[in-house]
Protein backbone atom coordinates (compact mmCIF):
# COMPACT_ATOMS: atom_id res chain seq x y z
CA UNK A 1 0.00 0.00 0.00
CA UNK A 2 1.18 3.38 -0.69
CA UNK A 3 2.14 5.71 1.83
CA UNK A 4 2.07 9.18 0.53
CA UNK A 5 0.94 12.08 1.53
CA UNK A 6 0.47 15.18 -0.70
CA UNK A 7 -0.36 18.72 1.28
CA UNK A 8 -0.18 22.03 -0.07
CA UNK A 9 -1.12 25.29 2.01
CA UNK A 10 -1.20 28.89 0.54
CA UNK A 11 -1.26 32.01 2.98
CA UNK A 12 -0.34 35.63 2.58
CA UNK A 13 3.01 34.71 4.33
CA UNK A 14 3.83 31.52 2.26
CA UNK A 15 3.20 28.92 -0.34
CA UNK A 16 3.90 25.82 0.19
CA UNK A 17 3.63 22.28 -1.37
CA UNK A 18 5.01 19.12 0.03
CA UNK A 19 4.56 15.17 -1.45
CA UNK A 20 6.35 12.67 1.28
CA UNK A 21 6.83 9.04 0.68
CA UNK A 22 7.48 7.15 4.00
CA UNK A 23 8.59 4.19 2.08
CA UNK A 24 11.04 6.13 -0.27
CA UNK A 25 14.81 5.78 -0.93
CA UNK A 26 15.83 9.31 0.11
CA UNK A 27 15.28 10.98 -3.50
CA UNK A 28 15.09 15.02 -2.26
CA UNK A 29 13.87 18.18 -3.97
CA UNK A 30 13.80 21.12 -1.74
CA UNK A 31 13.23 24.13 -2.92
CA UNK A 32 12.52 27.58 0.18
CA UNK A 33 14.60 29.90 -0.84
CA UNK A 34 16.21 29.81 2.87
CA UNK A 35 19.59 27.87 1.61
CA UNK A 36 20.94 26.63 4.99
CA UNK A 37 16.94 25.12 5.65
CA UNK A 38 17.08 23.52 2.01
CA UNK A 39 20.25 22.07 3.32
CA UNK A 40 18.84 20.55 6.68
CA UNK A 41 15.89 19.09 4.65
CA UNK A 42 17.89 17.81 2.35
CA UNK A 43 19.51 15.69 5.12
CA UNK A 44 15.96 15.13 6.74
CA UNK A 45 15.24 13.09 2.95
CA UNK A 46 17.97 11.57 2.79
CA UNK A 47 18.52 10.30 6.34
CA UNK A 48 14.90 9.35 6.61
CA UNK A 49 14.72 7.26 3.61
CA UNK A 50 12.13 9.37 2.51
CA UNK A 51 11.11 10.65 -1.06
CA UNK A 52 10.97 14.29 -0.58
CA UNK A 53 9.53 17.10 -2.76
CA UNK A 54 9.37 20.19 -1.06
CA UNK A 55 8.63 23.65 -3.13
CA UNK A 56 8.10 26.88 -1.43
CA UNK A 57 8.05 30.71 -1.39
CA UNK A 58 7.66 32.95 1.26
CA UNK A 59 8.12 36.74 2.47
CA UNK A 60 11.66 36.14 2.93
CA UNK A 61 12.57 39.41 2.29
CA UNK A 62 11.37 40.16 5.70
CA UNK A 63 12.70 37.05 7.71
CA UNK A 64 13.08 33.39 7.00
CA UNK A 65 10.56 32.73 10.07
CA UNK A 66 7.24 32.66 8.11
CA UNK A 67 8.42 30.23 5.00
CA UNK A 68 10.63 27.89 7.48
CA UNK A 69 7.88 27.33 9.96
CA UNK A 70 5.12 26.91 7.78
CA UNK A 71 6.87 24.21 5.96
CA UNK A 72 7.23 22.23 8.89
CA UNK A 73 3.39 22.98 9.34
CA UNK A 74 2.52 21.50 5.88
CA UNK A 75 5.31 18.51 5.87
CA UNK A 76 3.80 17.50 9.23
CA UNK A 77 0.47 17.22 7.60
CA UNK A 78 2.29 15.26 4.63
CA UNK A 79 3.50 12.49 7.01
CA UNK A 80 0.64 12.89 8.74
CA UNK A 81 -1.66 12.10 5.85
CA UNK A 82 1.05 9.31 4.81
CA UNK A 83 0.97 7.27 7.68
CA UNK A 84 -3.36 6.60 7.33
CA UNK A 85 -4.36 4.32 9.46
CA UNK A 86 -0.79 3.78 11.21
CA UNK A 87 -1.55 -0.51 10.77
CA UNK A 88 1.63 -2.47 10.93
CA UNK A 89 4.23 0.18 11.78
CA UNK A 90 6.72 -0.04 14.69
CA UNK A 91 5.39 3.64 16.67
CA UNK A 92 8.79 4.04 18.47
CA UNK A 93 11.64 4.45 16.79
CA UNK A 94 14.82 6.87 18.49
CA UNK A 95 18.28 7.66 17.13
CA UNK A 96 21.58 9.04 18.21
CA UNK A 97 23.57 10.96 15.98
CA UNK A 98 27.31 12.07 16.38
CA UNK A 99 27.96 15.38 14.32
CA UNK A 100 31.95 15.47 15.02
CA UNK A 101 31.70 17.13 18.35
CA UNK A 102 28.42 17.33 19.09
CA UNK A 103 26.00 14.67 19.72
CA UNK A 104 22.51 14.67 19.39
CA UNK A 105 19.46 12.48 20.21
CA UNK A 106 15.90 12.15 19.22
CA UNK A 107 12.76 10.22 20.22
CA UNK A 108 9.38 9.88 18.31
CA UNK A 109 6.10 7.78 19.76
CA UNK A 110 3.96 8.00 16.75
CA UNK A 111 1.11 8.14 18.71
CA UNK A 112 -1.66 10.69 17.82
CA UNK A 113 -1.09 13.00 20.68
CA UNK A 114 1.41 15.57 19.63
CA UNK A 115 3.96 16.86 22.19
CA UNK A 116 7.61 18.00 21.73
CA UNK A 117 10.14 18.30 24.41
CA UNK A 118 13.42 20.17 23.32
CA UNK A 119 16.04 20.55 25.17
CA UNK A 120 20.06 21.06 25.35
CA UNK A 121 20.93 23.69 22.62
CA UNK A 122 23.55 26.04 24.05
CA UNK A 123 21.89 29.52 24.92
CA UNK A 124 24.87 31.23 23.54
CA UNK A 125 23.42 30.91 19.83
CA UNK A 126 20.43 31.96 20.08
CA UNK A 127 20.81 35.40 18.26
CA UNK A 128 23.44 33.78 15.86
CA UNK A 129 22.13 33.20 11.91
CA UNK A 130 23.65 29.92 10.31
CA UNK A 131 24.36 30.68 7.21
CA UNK A 132 23.23 33.76 7.23
CA UNK A 133 20.07 33.11 6.50
CA UNK A 134 18.62 30.92 8.79
CA UNK A 135 18.23 31.86 12.79
CA UNK A 136 19.31 29.15 14.91
CA UNK A 137 16.68 29.66 17.44
CA UNK A 138 14.06 28.46 14.44
CA UNK A 139 15.04 24.63 14.72
CA UNK A 140 13.09 24.14 17.97
CA UNK A 141 9.90 26.09 16.32
CA UNK A 142 10.25 23.69 13.61
CA UNK A 143 10.13 20.41 15.49
CA UNK A 144 7.55 21.82 17.96
CA UNK A 145 5.26 22.47 14.41
CA UNK A 146 6.20 19.31 12.64
CA UNK A 147 5.12 16.55 15.93
CA UNK A 148 1.92 19.51 16.38
CA UNK A 149 1.10 18.52 12.81
CA UNK A 150 2.20 14.82 12.39
CA UNK A 151 0.87 14.18 15.51
CA UNK A 152 3.47 12.26 17.15
CA UNK A 153 5.63 12.87 20.13
CA UNK A 154 8.74 14.32 19.58
CA UNK A 155 11.84 14.39 22.47
CA UNK A 156 14.89 16.20 20.79
CA UNK A 157 18.36 16.52 22.90
CA UNK A 158 21.20 18.45 22.35
CA UNK A 159 23.80 16.43 24.61
CA UNK A 160 26.77 18.34 23.85
CA UNK A 161 28.44 20.84 20.46
CA UNK A 162 29.98 23.77 20.06
CA UNK A 163 29.37 24.45 16.27
CA UNK A 164 25.89 25.78 15.04
CA UNK A 165 25.98 23.91 12.12
CA UNK A 166 26.10 20.86 13.33
CA UNK A 167 24.26 21.09 16.42
CA UNK A 168 21.29 21.63 14.02
CA UNK A 169 22.05 19.31 11.40
CA UNK A 170 23.05 16.45 13.72
CA UNK A 171 18.91 17.23 15.11
CA UNK A 172 17.80 17.28 12.00
CA UNK A 173 19.23 13.49 10.97
CA UNK A 174 18.37 12.66 14.66
CA UNK A 175 14.67 13.46 14.14
CA UNK A 176 15.05 11.75 10.54
CA UNK A 177 16.36 8.55 11.64
CA UNK A 178 14.43 8.27 14.51
CA UNK A 179 11.15 8.92 12.44
CA UNK A 180 12.37 6.29 9.58
CA UNK A 181 12.33 3.60 12.27
CA UNK A 182 9.17 4.58 13.95
CA UNK A 183 6.65 4.38 10.36
CA UNK A 184 8.53 1.42 9.65
CA UNK A 185 6.11 -1.59 8.52
CA UNK A 186 6.92 -4.41 11.77
CA UNK A 187 6.71 -7.75 10.19
CA UNK A 188 6.26 -9.07 13.61
CA UNK A 189 3.24 -6.48 14.12
CA UNK A 190 -0.55 -7.07 12.82
CA UNK A 191 -3.01 -4.09 13.29
CA UNK A 192 -2.49 -0.83 14.80
CA UNK A 193 0.68 -1.07 17.48
CA UNK A 194 -2.01 0.46 20.48
CA UNK A 195 -4.07 -1.71 23.28
CA UNK A 196 -6.66 1.23 22.63
CA UNK A 197 -7.03 -0.12 18.73
CA UNK A 198 -6.09 3.42 17.43
CA UNK A 199 -3.34 6.16 17.22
Amino acid sequence: MSRVGKVSRTTKESSITVVVDLDGTGQVEVSTGVPFYDHMLNSFGVHGSLDLKIDATGDIEIDAHHTVEDTAIVLGQAIRQALGDKSGIRRFGDAWIPMDETLAHAAIDVSGRPYCVHVGEPEQFNTFTIGGNYPFVLTRHVFDSLSFHAQIALHVRVVHGRDPHHIAEAQYKAVARALRAATEPDPRAGGIPSTKGVL
